[in-house]
């Protein structure tokens, strides 16, 4: 009987670290989906990531590059003052009110051939407010200015 209650045990806490497991790997395998990483545009161009792998792009958005193209499309220039990529906007929704031009802003998407084709696009909520992510890649590349 001593045996049988040992044995139980053993199979049970042998059954609780393989669910502990398992729990651990598909936890691990949902967050690789959802995690996108950010780059500024100088970075993409020196790490050139694959055509299947989503990040967020961001910078200021070049003065004289918005092209509209028909229903809520439209294309544009991110810059980070030492390099460009070209964004080519395919999302659902409709350019945000305060999406202009020299502003911050960070898409989400994918380079392919060259060119970032975002599907979701964050702008400036007001006008001194910048993402920090955005403020520290033109710090690097010198070109940040402070709000007045």
């Amino acid at each position: 009987m001593k045996g049988l209650k040992k044995q139980r045990r053993i199979q049970i806490i042998i059954l609780a670290f393989l669910a502990l497991f398992l729990t651990t790997v598909f936890v691990g395998i949902a967050l690789t989906d959802g995690i996108n990483f950010f780059r500024s545009p100088t970075q993409t161009l020196e790490e050139k990531p694959d055509p299947d792998e989503t990040f967020r792009l961001g910078g200021l958005v070049k003065p004289g590059s918005i092209v509209n193209r028909p229903g809520v499309h439209f294309d544009f220039v991110i810059t980070d003052g030492a390099a460009e990529i070209p964004v080519s906007y395919i999302g659902k929704d409709p350019r945000p009110d305060l999406f202009t031009e020299n502003t911050g802003t960070i898409a989400t998407g994918n380079l392919i051939d060259g060119t970032f084709h975002a599907t979701t696009l964050l702008a400036k909520h007001d006008e001194t407010y910048m993402p920090k992510e955005v403020m520290d890649a033109l710090k690097e590349q010198g070109v940040y200015k402070a709000p007045q």
